[in-house]
């Protein structure tokens, strides 16, 4: 039996939750506005925030990002900062876009695969009404600790050894929790290992052109455009 500690949170800590969730609405409402699903997911979702949280909105099934971008704009959101960034060259490029220090919209640039959209449900991932109505989801932690919301605060446990468990729970396939395992088991050990691909967007600069000439070099790149 997995051993179960429950954490009850303070009133700090619960008015740094709303006030982190109020940011993450705000920027998720220009989107819901243009039509345009999104999410935001990890602690936010879960409640087991902390100073170093992101606010990172999820767009799973982007438009054009010329309409995320005109969306936000609209909205008076600004880029600070936009970029590609591909971990690996399996994963999915990903677009970026930053309006300040840990907050921004993130958004794949090819579609991705079953065990990549997975990994949102992995960590735990809330829609906009979801967010507005206070409801926390189960989701695991980047120490692989299964975090259970509850009234008081939350219940979290290991993964590891019980990840059919958590699979279910979750309702995710069961090899997004295996991989996830590996992955964060050799960052422990090895620490964390460069990306394979990042590229910051000159201003002007279009995240479908900047995509097609970064894969002209890049066979990994141009695997995943199709």
């Amino acid at each position: 039996m997995a051993e179960r500690v429950e954490v009850a949170y303070d009133e700090g800590r619960w008015v740094f939750l709303r006030s982190l969730r109020g940011e993450a609405s705000a920027l998720m409402r220009p989107l819901a506005a243009a039509h345009i699903e999104c999410l935001v997911y990890g602690s936010l979702a879960r409640g087991d925030v902390k100073p170093t949280s992101d606010v990172d909105i999820f767009i799973p099934s982007p438009p054009a990002p010329e309409l995320v971008e005109a969306a936000l704009e609209r909205a008076g959101i600004r880029a600070a900062e936009r970029e590609i960034v591909q971990a690996t060259p399996g994963y999915a490029a990903k677009g970026y876009i930053y309006t300040g220090d840990r907050r921004g919209y993130s958004f794949p640039l090819v579609r991705l695969l079953p065990t990549e959209r997975d990994f949102y449900g992995f960590a735990g991932s809330v829609t906009l009404k979801q967010l507005d109505g206070g409801i926390r989801v189960p989701g695991v932690d980047k120490m692989l600790m299964l975090i259970e919301p509850t009234p008081r605060g939350h219940v979290e446990s290991p993964v590891a050894g019980r990840e059919g468990q958590v699979a279910r729970l979750l309702g995710v396939d069961t090899r997004i929790v295996s991989e996830r395992v590996r992955t964060l088991e050799r960052r422990r050990s090895v620490g964390r290992t460069g990306v394979f691909l990042k590229h910051s967007l000159e201003p002007g600069e279009g995240f479908g052109e900047a995509l097609h000439r970064l894969s002209l070099g890049r066979p990994a790149v141009r695997k995943r455009l199709g």
